[in-house]
């Protein structure tokens, strides 16, 4: 399983409250929040792929990630992957002011990707995968509610990159630390 991270308790505090603050600093400045400095030290030096996921009442609101890094550490991919999840993922309006506090925040921190050679590598509740054909790449997460079988997340990762059932499709698997913003606050 891959709920709660080994890591320390200030790690999972300031990697939520990071995603929080961007976010909030967004609402209130209209821009991406300055790096901070006053957060645990693996935050600035390590590199890793990042997504941020946002609920409200249970319901996803926005969730947006890399699943390589794309920044210079771990703390800038946090803080725009929150500002995305939260103002420019298509499947939602951006969130309002009076939403923030609503928000049940959640920051998956990715291994690097592996190939599989078959689909008895795979498990939904350990490992997240991602479908690639030509240019087109879906990512699902793991451990995602509803998802039970290798098949279905395989499927829905097609369909999120529009890669049709009988395609031929190169497959990786990842892991996840996934913290959750209400364990710390």
């Amino acid at each position: 399983m891959n709920a709660h991270c080994p890591r320390n308790h200030k790690f999972g505090k300031d990697i939520t409250d990071l995603a929080y603050r961007s976010i909030a600093y967004f609402l209130e400045k209209g821009s991406i929040m300055p790096l901070p400095r006053d957060i645990h030290p693996a935050l600035l030096t390590e590199r890793k792929g990042a997504f941020v996921s946002l609920k409200k009442k249970g319901r996803l609101r926005g969730c947006i990630g890399t699943f390589v890094p794309q920044r210079e550490n771990l703390a800038l991919e946090v803080i725009h992957n929150a500002v995305g999840a939260a103002f420019e993922d298509p499947r939602f309006p951006p969130v309002a002011p009076e939403e923030l506090e609503l928000l049940d925040i959640s920051v998956d921190v990715l291994s690097p990707p592996e190939p599989v050679e078959s689909l008895e590598e795979l498990d939904p509740r350990k490992y997240g995968v991602i479908v690639e054909s030509g240019f087109r790449k879906g990512l699902l997460l793991p451990d995602i509610e509803g998802v039970d079988t290798v098949e279905e997340q395989i499927r829905i990762a097609r369909a999120k990159a529009g890669i049709a059932p009988y395609e031929p499709v190169k497959i990786y698997r990842f892991t996840v630390e996934r913290f959750f913003r209400k364990d710390y606050l």
